[in-house]
């Protein structure tokens, strides 16, 4: 089986609102950065282009083909997409590679959430038949989430304070982060309830932006002289849509995934966690059994700035930075999908011999 790295990683700042500009420009300039750090000069360079993003933050069907005209339409290219976020679409370019069709892959994920309602938009991904139709947003389903934590003793407000803290001190050293300082655990705690047990702090922002990334093959990464970070394992699973009928309080696909991708077979320097909301860091952490040795989110995760259908993307980029600077060895990144952590991904990235 060949062996798969990351060549090149890029993201866009995390606004709160683009204003006039749209997905395409969004794209455009972290392509052109990602391209310029792989040495490569377009689309045309590499074997394969897999991209994600969700047609509901446009309101339209099929509109994740807009995104395309950031390639170039002419000439043809081997395109595919996920209504997923990118992480998704790193996993489908990973296997177009094993499978032989492929050396190498530009993965891209894009958003702009700012022009609607992004809670209410994300109660999409609901059980079409007895909650989507209730229309209950994403916040409340984590607050029901966190209250259940709360009550059985397993975390308490000031546990969840301490992460949002961390996570904005953390982001004063991410030029990309949008929310960022020197935040106490007391200045967090003495913010109102904004839908109980639920802080604003406690909730990732809405975000505009994108990221992408280049991956290929140890040999073509090799030939092309770059630094690599080599992907030693990545798998995902999910859990039943019926919110009644899983724990809410952990986070069992987090545990199966990380366990095939196997985590567990090293040291654990750096840790990036798709954590929407401050105590499923905690859920996140506890299933992956991460000890304070390693370091959770050093960019400040998605607290700082959640670039939807992107961010999942950005966790392995940013430990594939991390560790192609040489302030790690190994690492791990997850993404999540759905409410209250229902679909899972976790890669496990190792040095490569030049990075």
């Amino acid at each position: 089986m060949k062996d798969i790295a990351i060549v090149a990683y890029q993201q866009s700042d995390s606004v709160s609102d683009a204003g006039a500009v749209n997905e395409v420009e969004l794209i455009m300039p972290v392509l052109a950065r990602t391209f310029e750090q792989a040495g490569l000069n377009s689309a045309q360079d590499v074997d394969f282009v897999c991209s994600g993003s969700c047609d509901y933050l446009q309101g339209a069907a099929f509109a994740f083909v807009s995104g395309v005209d950031a390639l170039g339409a002419v000439p043809p290219i081997k395109e595919s997409h996920v209504e997923m976020d990118a992480a998704w679409a790193l996993y489908e370019s990973m296997l177009k590679i094993r499978m032989g069709h492929a050396d190498s892959a530009l993965i891209y994920g894009f958003g702009k959430s700012s022009p609607g309602d992004l809670p209410t938009v994300l109660s999409q991904q609901l059980d079409p038949y007895y909650l989507a139709p209730l229309w209950v947003d994403s916040i409340s389903l984590a607050a029901l989430q966190a209250r259940l934590m709360l009550d059985k003793g397993l975390i308490t407000e000031r546990d969840m304070a301490e992460v949002v803290s961390r996570s904005r001190r953390n982001a004063m050293n991410n030029p990309h982060a949008q929310l960022s300082g020197d935040i106490s655990v007391e200045d967090v705690l003495a913010e109102e309830t904004f839908l109980s047990p639920l802080r604003k702090a406690d909730c990732s922002p809405i975000s505009d932006g994108a990221s992408a990334m280049i991956i290929a093959t140890v040999d073509q990464a090799k030939a092309w002289g770059l630094p690599y970070v080599v992907i030693s394992g990545i798998d995902h699973c999910i859990e039943t849509h019926n919110l009644g009928m899983r724990d809410l309080t952990d986070s069992v696909s987090t545990r199966m995934a990380a366990n095939h991708a196997g985590m567990n077979a090293g040291k654990v320097d750096v840790a990036e966690l798709y954590a929407p909301f401050s105590h499923q860091e905690l859920i996140l952490t506890r299933a992956l059994g991460l000890d304070k040795e390693t370091q959770v989110n050093p960019s400040g995760g998605v607290l700082a700035g959640n670039l939807m259908m992107a961010s999942g993307l950005s966790r392995i980029g940013e430990v594939f930075n991390r560790i192609v600077k040489g302030e790690a060895q190994r690492g791990i990144a997850h993404a999540t999908s759905g409410p209250c952590l229902q679909h899972n991904l976790v890669t496990v990235l190792e040095k490569g011999e030049n990075a």
